[in-house]
């Protein structure tokens, strides 16, 4: 059965704990020591749509150019631990209601064993809810948030990521709502950047780009969809951004569909040191007979621990 065999390869992974700095001295050492790595891939055709039912052979995974020997591989569904970031800043305004409606939305598509938890932020980042296995909870802390405030969007990610470390389930994400205009955080966007990367974590985001009536865009909110593509293209996640805040839902939706397929490929690296560098992973497909040709996207790489 597909479950116990993951949850085999979940017991396998030796988690060390990591020192955890205080929130006004902001670090990006966090490091996670592990016997495996887990890279989950996301196949699609040309047509963008998700490619299942492909074998083990069907890939190869190499660590800073050098072939890594899949040790476990898994083409089914999976649980998924996710953490749900949303934006209640003064510049999502009118938003709001269309914001909440896509996180109902991404909900409908988690199955019984998948948790999540809620992260809102505007000056300041709150947890609002933690791991929960039940939806209508979620839905609870979300029906009183109300748009003010500044944004510090990069303190919610830092939170989203710390949280996650309570994560029941191998499979991570955290699916970020947000204008991308961060103007009040004490992390930087570089050292968010060295976080995400070194997290075992998907980032996806959903950029929501219209402004309100009567005002443009702020120059943070116009380098919001660079920067939500760059943070998530490090995880293997996804970055979407629209001007019309009505197709919100239908993109909650499809990132929820696309966490439900994907492969996840396990290895040992074959480099052991501690040394705390970063390790780039590249994904290989070998194109199977009467298929058109394929794309993949993985997490881009990992911080090996330090001694």
């Amino acid at each position: 059965m597909f479950y116990r065999s993951f949850a085999l390869l979940c017991s396998s992974l030796l988690i060390a704990s990591a020192q955890t700095p205080a929130p006004d001295a902001p670090a990006t050492d966090i490091r996670v020591e592990t016997t495996l790595v887990l890279i989950p891939v996301t196949v699609t055709d040309p047509t963008n749509r998700y490619v299942l039912g492909l074998d083990k052979q069907n890939f190869r995974v190499f660590e800073d150019d050098s072939e890594q020997k899949i040790k476990q591989f898994s083409g089914e569904d999976a649980p998924l631990s996710v953490g749900l970031v949303l934006d209640t800043s003064g510049s999502m305004g009118d938003k709001m209601d269309i914001s909440r409606r896509a996180i109902s939305e991404f909900l409908k598509t988690m199955n019984p064993a998948d948790e999540a938890f809620l992260v809102e932020f505007n000056d300041r980042a709150d947890l609002k809810s933690g791991f929960t296995h039940d939806p209508d909870q979620i839905l609870s802390k979300m029906s009183s948030s109300a748009s003010n405030g500044m944004t510090a969007l990069f303190d919610a990610m830092y939170l989203g990521v710390k949280q996650m470390k309570k994560a029941s389930n191998p499979r991570k994400a955290l699916v970020i709502v947000s204008d991308g205009g961060d103007n009040n955080s004490a992390f930087s966007a570089k050292e968010v950047l060295d976080l995400v990367r070194d997290a075992d974590v998907q980032i996806y985001a959903i950029g929501v780009f219209e402004p309100l009536a009567g005002f443009g865009l702020s120059a943070a909110e116009l380098a919001g969809p660079k920067l939500l593509s760059g943070i998530a293209a490090q995880t293997g996640g996804r970055a979407f951004g629209t001007s019309k805040a009505q197709e919100l839902p239908d993109i909650a939706s499809r990132i929820g569909i696309e966490l439900r397929n994907q492969y996840v490929l396990a290895y040992t690296p074959t480099d052991q040191k501690k040394d705390g560098k970063y390790r780039k992973v590249e994904v290989k497909l070998k194109q199977p007979d009467g298929l058109p040709d394929l794309k993949a996207r993985w997490r881009s790489g990992y911080y090996a621990p330090v001694q």
